[in-house]
């Protein structure tokens, strides 16, 4: 049984250079630059692999790049901000998961107008 791209990407798993290029379509010296950036840091240096939760985000930023036709730099600070984008969201879904139970509030003015049915 072969695990699902789900699965696949929630485990620990390393992703080699040619495969990360080739999941994003982008080449190998596109993903150098990226490294040469700090955008991509490989979590091991010979044979270079990279951590496959980039995928889906790397991903993203080129969907953008071609969108919107912008430069490999840029495509590292989109990449920067998607990262921090994601971890504010964790953050908030924290956040909101310690509140109690929202408690309706009381409406204040007049009451709604509502068509008379005669």
């Amino acid at each position: 049984m072969q695990p699902t791209e789900h699965d696949w990407f929630a485990s620990p798993h390393l992703v080699s250079q040619g495969d990360l290029a080739s999941m994003c379509g982008m080449t190998l010296a596109e993903i150098d630059e990226l490294v040469e950036y700090g955008v991509l840091v490989p979590l091991r240096q010979q044979p270079p692999a990279f951590d496959a939760e980039c995928v889906p985000r790397l991903r993203e930023a080129f969907r953008l790049r071609r969108h919107f036709d912008i430069e490999l730099f840029s495509v590292g600070l989109v990449l920067g901000y998607l990262e921090r984008i994601q971890h504010l969201e964790r953050q908030v879904r924290s956040l909101q998961a310690q509140l109690p139970h929202p408690v309706p509030l009381l409406r204040e003015g007049p009451a709604p107008w509502r068509e008379p049915h005669g």
